[in-house]
């Protein structure tokens, strides 16, 4: 059992990725308070993901769904150009969890289908990506709501898992 913590700010995506993993409606989605725990089997291995609500209210919570965490995902809205430093500040903050040691990083950058949106160097260098030397991390462009690159980023994961966790 593999258990991954998708986060990110409020209205990155968190829910309609967790959604359209689960191959459930992403066309109705509300903010989640709190949090919500689905289910996977993936290639394999069964998945926990923790959908994890980004409200700025609940963001102080987080650190208290990280027991046991495989991976985070961090979900950045590639179209807001206006708090990528609050996303930058609140990631840094959770790279310093002890529960989030040994964790690795997938940062799924989200609705990069909408034109003009940040590219992955704005978003490397603006989250200061290439700084981080505590968790191996991997950065992909996706779109919730199509899917585009959700299932690569599930292979990521259960191979960084493999290469990790499962030596003998």
């Amino acid at each position: 059992m593999l258990t991954i913590d998708a986060s990110g700010l409020d209205n990155a995506g968190k829910t309609t990725i967790v959604k359209q993993i689960m191959k459930e409606d992403v066309t109705t989605v509300s903010p989640t308070l709190g949090f919500i725990i689905k289910t996977i089997d993936f290639e394999g291995y069964r998945l926990n993901i923790w959908d994890v609500g980004g409200q700025k209210t609940l963001r102080s919570y987080w650190k208290n769904y990280f027991e046991k965490t495989d991976t985070l995902v961090w979900v950045v809205d590639a179209t807001d150009r206006l708090r990528v430093d609050d996303c930058r500040d609140e990631l840094a903050g959770l790279l310093l969890e002890e529960r989030l040691m040994g964790a690795s990083l997938l940062i799924f950058l989200n609705k990069t289908d909408v034109e003009g949106c940040m590219t992955e160097d704005e978003v490397r260098e603006r989250l200061r990506l290439d700084s981080i030397k505590t968790h191996k991390w991997t950065i992909l462009h996706c779109s919730a709501m199509t899917g585009k690159n959700l299932h690569e980023g599930l292979q990521w994961v259960v191979q960084d898992a493999k290469d990790r966790l499962f030596l003998y």
